[in-house]
């Protein structure tokens, strides 16, 4: 009695309890299931190699424009955007929106008829038909390191993700796990699952299956945004906060001024990189190359262009509001009930405590404090932006919808990138330096060892790819390196008949060359020298990874262009 007066009845609180619950996880489940049906059920239809790797060359445009959006808004885009919506304000639509029309609309009319009607199975094999084996080699090699990396983030990134809302704690700590297996466990789970439907049903299963992850997504980011919407107040306070009425207020609001030069840079490199997405990167290409006709093939791109719209509007909103709500903190309360005096003390992690809005700051890996910048102020982890807000909003049922859609972007990125390896590795690597590839029925069994050794290989990268600081700026990294010398070359070879395979050989390693020397010659703020770049010296800091891979993007087409145009003019064309 005299422990409740002198108010020792104490009660600890969460600000924000986790209430995923088992009919949260049979959402999860059912979908899991419905997947590897889909892959079960088409079996039967792989019966060679191009069933395997193209579909059959038999699906009709309206199907390939779904799963295209799809691919081209997986995992590391729908954590991506948010996280961007949320770091730079509405100018992230101009990045992942409006900056990926102009490419869509390009390789729909222009650059598809040509690769579809050039026969050529896989994007790479394009240019051994324009140019030569070297070029053919260099380029494989290069996409297949790109699908590799790219995989592994996607893994790392929502591993990351999922043990930073401890979703599976409850479940690890019931069996006695080790609470640390919970990244071994997200992370092999989704890159096992999508090799057992492609290696089902091959290209037509993943394709069928990104339909269904298009509609997935969806669904469960609409009810995330119009909760959202009715937590923050309804649109217009939404804008009253990412558009504040005086300058004062937007230095001291949740999104600090962007300058002219960042969103400059944001849309133009979203129209450079989503340039080398849309026409030279054989992970999306690969759906409209299966349709059944030229036509079909050239309407799919164009079809996208306004789902992929919507969809990305659904992505950037979550971030808005993700970094606009009120930070939580720590607080108690003391009441008095029938003369005990009662603590109610809600704890709030540092790192939530120190973030903005619902955007944590980054922790140490060794200290599990928060990180600091040079300034002494916490660094924001933007990509817990979506995820936080589905966890902290979303009820029991649509939570269980909102994470399968995250999930479902998972695996629509992974099965892509699946499937292009696959193709790349048998047809472009494997069956011009082996005999015994001309058999069909071993090509399609080479085909599906690569998808195995392919999934292998990605669970073992996702682990090197925890340790980058942002797998964002991963992201960047990677398809500026490659993506953009490799889209200098492919135009140059399409639409420019004096270019050389000489010329185009040089200009895709001096572009690549230079843009990894730029890389290790500069960093971004608050990065750290070595895999964020810097590498070589610091030469120059950029104010954020966007800009810093924008720059990168630049120097590699224009030292790509430089170079194959120059060697070109000073060595004979083929003749073919």
């Amino acid at each position: 009695m005299k422990e409740a007066a002198t108010g020792a009845l104490n009660k600890t609180l969460e600000p924000h309890p986790l209430n995923f619950t088992s009919t949260d996880c049979l959402i999860t489940v059912i979908y899991y299931g419905i997947s590897l049906a889909i892959g079960y059920v088409l079996v039967a239809r792989v019966k060679s190699s191009t069933d395997f790797f193209a579909a059959g060359r038999e699906l009709p445009a309206w199907l390939c424009a779904l799963a295209v959006v799809s691919v081209s808004l997986g995992a590391q885009e729908v954590i991506g955007i948010g996280a961007a919506g949320a770091r730079y304000g509405a100018v992230a639509a101009s990045f992942y929106a409006f900056g990926a029309i102009p490419a869509m609309l390009f390789a729909g009319l222009f650059l598809l008829p040509i690769y579809y009607g050039s026969k050529a199975r896989t994007i790479p094999e394009y240019l051994l038909l324009r140019f030569d084996q070297k070029n053919h080699t260099l380029n494989s090699t290069l996409f297949a390191v790109t699908t590799l990396a790219s995989s592994a983030i996607s893994l790392a990134l929502m591993a990351r993700i999922i043990q930073a809302l401890h979703i599976f704690d409850g479940l690890f700590r019931a069996m006695d796990w080790p609470l640390p297996a919970i990244f071994v466990f997200s992370v092999g789970v989704p890159a096992i699952l999508v090799l057992g439907y492609v290696l089902f049903g091959g290209l037509r299963a993943a394709i069928y299956n990104q339909v269904l992850q298009f509609a997935v997504l969806v669904a469960g980011l609409l009810p995330l945004v119009l909760t959202g919407l009715k937590n923050i107040g309804g649109w217009s306070a939404l804008v009253a906060s990412v558009f504040p009425a005086s300058q004062q207020q937007l230095q001291s609001g949740p999104h600090a001024v962007v300058s002219m030069e960042t969103i400059l840079a944001a849309f133009a490199l979203g129209v450079v990189l989503t340039s080398g997405f849309w026409c030279t990167d054989f992970r999306i290409l690969q759906i409209p190359m299966a349709a059944k006709t030229i036509k079909a093939a050239s309407r799919a791109p164009l079809l996208a262009i306004l789902p992929r719209l919507l969809l990305a509007a659904l992505l950037v909103v979550p971030g808005l509001i993700a970094i606009s709500l009120p930070t939580p903190h720590t607080t108690i309360v003391i009441r008095q009930e029938n003369g005990a005096i009662f603590h109610e003390t809600t704890i709030v992690r540092p790192e939530v405590e120190q973030g903005q809005g619902l955007v944590p700051a980054r922790t140490e890996e060794a200290t599990g404090k928060p990180s600091l910048d040079a300034n002494g102020h916490p660094l924001l982890d933007y990509a817990m932006a979506t995820p936080n807000l589905l966890l902290y909003i979303l009820p029991t049922g649509l939570l269980g919808l909102g994470l399968t859609a995250l999930v479902a972007a998972l695996l629509s990125s992974i099965s892509a990138n699946l499937t292009a390896f696959s193709a790349v590795f048998t047809l472009d690597l494997y069956q011009p330096r082996f005999k015994k590839a001309a058999d069909d029925a071993h090509l399609l069994k080479t085909g599906r060892w690569a998808a195995v050794a392919f999934t292998l290989l990605s669970i073992g990268l996702a682990y090197a790819a925890f340790g980058f600081g942002s797998l964002y700026g991963a992201l960047l990294l990677v398809f500026s390196l490659v993506n953009a010398p490799i889209l200098a070359t492919f135009l140059l070879g399409a639409f420019w008949k004096r270019a050389t395979s000489n010329g185009a050989f040089a200009g895709l390693m001096a572009g690549t060359l230079a843009a990894l020397l730029h890389h290790g010659l500069t960093l971004a703020a608050a990065a750290r020298a070595g895999l964020q770049g810097a590498w070589i010296a610091v030469l120059h800091v950029y104010p954020s990874e966007l800009e810093q891979a924008f720059w990168c993007t630049i120097i590699a087409l224009s030292v790509n262009a430089a170079v194959t145009v120059t060697v070109s003019l000073f060595t004979q064309a083929e003749t073919k």
